[in-house]
């Protein structure tokens, strides 16, 4: 499993955040994806052999924000 922060902009209340979660945890291979707002990122852990960082990005933008991954990662 890896773990990766996304930069997301654009995020602005609760229901965005539900959006974009939603989106995300709809890929195959993504375990966890929590977004924090005030920080404006998401925490995402996904099988790396059924899913890809690009992808990741791209099912943000497709639930209407930008997104952009960071050399961050995280620990559960």
């Amino acid at each position: 499993m890896e773990k990766i922060v996304l930069k997301i902009d654009g995020i602005t209340c609760g229901h965005c955040v539900g959006k974009v979660e939603k989106s995300l945890k709809s890929l195959p291979g993504v375990e966890v994806a929590k977004v924090d707002l005030k920080k404006g990122t998401a925490k995402v852990k996904y099988d790396d052999s059924k899913q890809t960082i690009d992808k990741l990005n791209e099912a943000v933008r497709e639930a209407g924000y930008e997104s952009e991954s960071t050399s961050k990662r995280w620990l559960i």
